[in-house]
């Protein structure tokens, strides 16, 4: 007789999350059988995979985003960073909660709602994950021209993409909304993963740690299942820096976007963050945590519409 596999459930994700139970690896597996090389019993007798181990967390989220999102094509180039689906997911359902605030408590759900994912990547995982759980149409923009590049082939594979999702190129690195809302955008929302590091130097030291986490030595240069390239992992300032320009920017754009919202890794950036929101007028500014395991995480999420104006775009463009 087969014996029962553990699964061990997240019980701080978001409870709309679909990972909220953990990964059911003998479910996931028969959805996407080249995933069953890679699991094993570890010796609390649970079904895992090894985490640092580029190829079988790709085949993880291949099989994640197959299961529970139905894109039937995922895939990323072996520099790009292979995103955490389940905390990306929080995310998501944690935006759709603030908007609901604004709207009697409410999700607003359908095509009309729009989305702006700064620095979509190469993997558009808030895209697939708004657009499966509530119907949001997204625009994605990216610097790096093979991360859109493989972006637009997983959108063009999957139909359901196709039709709500739009990518933008940033010609300018050193912009992040200008040139890329343009006259006419209207967004619900922007989210955004920034670069957390401020040098390369401070990424390869974080994925060390990482790895040591994990079990595995780092001697050499390391190889990571959540690699990056230079624009996902670090840029000049870190994320403080990067922040601080998206609020400054934001300004610009205050009656086109009811919220701005960024994920900010580091808890003692929110002062000066907070800071500089009210010289730039923000109006109402809220900080959102959420926890995976013994990860906290949090965004950071600022709108520059009185009460009345966020009432007047709830019924207007929302009920």
């Amino acid at each position: 007789m087969k014996k029962e596999q553990k699964i061990t459930t997240q019980k701080n994700l978001h409870p709309r999350n679909k990972h909220l139970q953990g990964y059911d690896f003998p479910t996931l597996t028969l959805t996407y059988p080249k995933l069953k090389e890679f699991v094993f019993v570890n010796k609390y007798e649970t079904e895992t995979i090894d985490f640092a181990n580029p190829d079988a967390v790709k085949a993880l989220n291949k099989a994640l985003l197959l299961h529970f999102y139905d894109v039937k094509f995922w895939d990323i180039p072996k520099t790009n960073l292979c995103p955490p689906i389940p905390g990306r997911a929080d995310y998501v359902h944690h935006i759709a909660d603030l908007l609901a605030a604004s709207n009697k408590n409410e999700i607003p759900k359908g095509n009309h709602i729009k989305g702006l994912d700064i620095g979509i990547g190469a993997n558009c995982i808030y895209p697939i994950i708004g657009n499966k759980e509530y119907n949001w149409r997204f625009i994605g923009t990216e610097t790096d021209v093979p991360s859109l590049k493989a972006c637009a082939k997983i959108i063009e594979n999957n139909p359901q993409l196709s039709k709500d999702v739009e990518l933008r190129i940033q010609q300018n690195k050193r912009n992040i909304l200008k040139n890329c809302i343009i006259e006419g955008d209207r967004f619900d929302f922007t989210i955004c993963n920034p670069p957390f590091h401020n040098s390369r130097e401070e990424a390869t030291k974080g994925t060390q740690r990482k790895l040591r986490n994990l079990g595995k030595t780092t001697e050499g240069k390391p190889v990571l299942n959540f690699s990056g390239q230079n624009n996902e992992l670090w840029c000049e300032g870190g994320e403080l820096a990067f922040i601080t320009n998206l609020i400054y920017e934001s300004v610009h754009f205050k009656k086109q976007c009811f919220w701005f919202t960024s994920l900010v890794s580091k808890k003692e950036n929110l002062k000066p963050l907070y800071n500089h929101l009210k010289k730039v007028g923000a109006i109402e500014i809220k900080t959102i945590n959420m926890e995976q395991g013994n990860k906290i995480s949090r965004f950071i999420a600022w709108t520059f519409l009185n009460p009345q104006q966020q009432e007047n775009w709830s019924i207007i463009h929302w009920q």
